[in-house]
């Protein structure tokens, strides 16, 4: 078996399709988050706490100098990236959590029996017609 066909079996398995569209999907919801933190969220509790912009929250470390650019450490970001964290963590939380749920309702389902194979229904027929003589 050639390499090639080895990795389009690997490739064309469901498990790592199913990985890859929850991925991209991933991704995307990211963005959704993030823009939903930086732009719904974090402008009213920016406004609560007196016009804060979290995203200008910054710590000087180096002032701008000579055609150079300040070095500053954006604290502000950094809060607003924590908070994308939660909201996604807990949006997982709440998928694996309802997905565990479905899976203690097919555990707790049980099996129905099998069927009988068919010399099983032979013996019982002759068992009966034994019986009725």
């Amino acid at each position: 078996m050639s390499m090639m066909s080895e990795f389009k079996d690997f490739a064309m398995k469901g498990n790592v399709v199913d990985m890859a569209v929850g991925i991209v999907i991933g991704g995307a919801f990211g963005k959704i988050v993030s823009s939903f933190v930086a732009d719904v969220l974090m402008p009213p509790i920016g406004i609560m706490l007196g016009n804060v912009n979290f995203s200008d929250l910054a710590i000087t470390l180096q002032a701008a100098s000579d055609g150079g650019e300040a070095v500053l450490m954006k604290y502000g970001v950094f809060i607003q990236t924590v908070v994308d964290f939660i909201i996604i963590a807990f949006a997982i939380f709440m998928v694996v959590k309802a997905m565990n749920s479905m899976k203690k309702k097919e555990e707790a389902a049980p099996a129905a029996p099998p069927a009988p194979s068919k010399e099983e229904v032979l013996l019982t027929e002759i068992r009966d017609a034994l019986r009725s003589n």
